[in-house]
């Protein structure tokens, strides 16, 4: 118990001399701590913002559903040659009935066809907005949901009826206030029935989730043509999802008439692809902030030591008489160390206070939420007591090896 006490004490007593010796030289010390300062800033900022936008980014990529696959003609992520892909035959209803037929590990399977057509309801009018040409069960693919009303029926579908399910934007764009279940409203030229209105996405990087509108696949076909490219979406249980995805290459490799030592001529997009770009992205971001607070606090060690070097040869009789009384090397050098790290920690401090400051300041610009998080607060306090430790280190062991009767020599 009475070396513990004797610990904390020396604790308390180098604390203690580090502060008074900061508060004697305010200038200096502001001047040294400001390479870690703008270091720690540096990286907590851009740490802060990217676990915002780390938050936001795969809620968003959430809605896509980790179980569902898209079979396209273009990958998400194209690498190589564009033409390549460019010179694919595109995906057709031919592809989709062979899938509907076959495809047995897939609980839902809808097509998804698309057009930009102007949409009118009374005097208002809006242009180019996304028509999606779909079956009922795009909502179980998609893991979308109605607001209020319905979503399509499989009788909507197998009737090729008119009638649409608006996303939120559109609904809010044509009705304001109004109730728009049971209006009409122009798609192109012809007149739908409004049934349903999906419930709020909102937005991602700027571009609107829910300025769409739904009809019936069939009615698409029917209305605005059948030779368009489709894309079909599939949903299984996670556990079946690898399985489903060489089903569905078989039959496709099959219909498609691909031979065995031709690779496909299509591309099964799902959510874990999007998932991994953004990380590399965010993975590069990462190391090269790091590099740059890194150089910033590289730069304020180098600060740090020199300004304890100075410190030392300035305190060199206070040293000599310390020892004289009885310090030991071990005292002396604690006493330098504890005072490099109480430099360097300020430093830290201040850096993750305005760096959280300036991180939020960039999430709020681009409507995104975050917070300060354990994480960032450990990196922050880690790497400038990392840099006080390593920079003081020299200038400590250099005032313990001091000769004391040449210390008190010393002028």
């Amino acid at each position: 118990m009475a070396n513990i006490n004797a610990f904390f004490s020396h604790i308390s007593e180098y604390l203690m001399m580090a502060w008074q010796a900061l508060v004697s030289h305010k200038l200096r010390s502001f001047l040294t701590t400001l390479g870690i300062l703008i270091g720690v800033t540096t990286i907590i900022s851009i740490w802060t913002t990217i676990e915002g936008l780390n938050q936001y980014v795969f809620g968003q990529l959430s809605n896509i559903g980790a179980s569902t696959v898209y079979v396209q003609k273009y990958p998400w992520v194209i690498k190589g040659d564009f033409w390549k892909y460019r010179n694919r035959k595109p995906i057709t209803y031919k592809e989709y009935q062979a899938l509907m037929e076959h495809c047995t590990l897939a609980e839902h399977i809808s097509p998804e066809i698309f057009a930009a057509k102007n949409i009118r309801y009374k005097s208002k009018k809006f242009e180019n907005i996304f028509v999606i040409g779909t079956s009922e069960q795009y909502a179980f693919t998609a893991n979308v949901a109605p607001e209020i009303g319905r979503f399509l029926t499989e009788l909507d579908v197998y009737n090729n009826r008119y009638v649409c399910v608006l996303g939120r934007e559109v609904a809010d764009r044509l009705f304001d206030k109004e109730n728009p279940l049971g209006k009409k409203i122009f798609i192109g030229d012809r007149k739908y029935l409004v049934v349903g209105v999906l419930e709020r996405k909102g937005n991602f990087f700027g571009q609107s989730m829910d300025n769409f509108v739904i009809v019936p696949f069939g009615t698409f076909r029917r209305v605005y043509g059948g030779h368009r490219e489709l894309r079909i979406a599939l949903l299984t249980k996670p556990e079946k999802l690898e399985n489903m995805k060489d089903q569905i290459r078989s039959i496709l490799r099959r219909v498609r008439k691909v031979h065995p030592t031709k690779e496909d001529d299509f591309s099964i997009n799902q959510q874990d692809m999007l998932t991994d770009l953004y990380k590399s992205l965010t993975t590069t971001l990462f190391a090269i902030v790091f590099v740059i607070g890194g150089i910033s606090l590289v730069v304020g060690g180098i600060g740090i030591m020199n300004i304890m070097l100075v410190s030392v040869a300035e305190r060199t009789r206070e040293i000599g008489v310390r020892k004289a009384i009885g310090a030991t090397r071990r005292n002396i050098l604690s006493q330098f160390l504890f005072e490099a790290i109480v430099i360097s920690s300020i430093g830290g401090l201040i850096g993750i206070v305005l760096g959280f400051i300036a991180g939020s300041l960039i999430l709020a610009q681009m409507n995104l939420t975050g917070g300060v998080s354990l994480t960032s607060i450990l990196i922050g306090f880690g790497f400038s007591g990392f840099v006080g430790v390593t920079a003081g280190f020299y200038p400590a062991y250099k005032a313990a090896r001091l000769n004391p009767i040449d210390s008190l020599r010393y002028e």
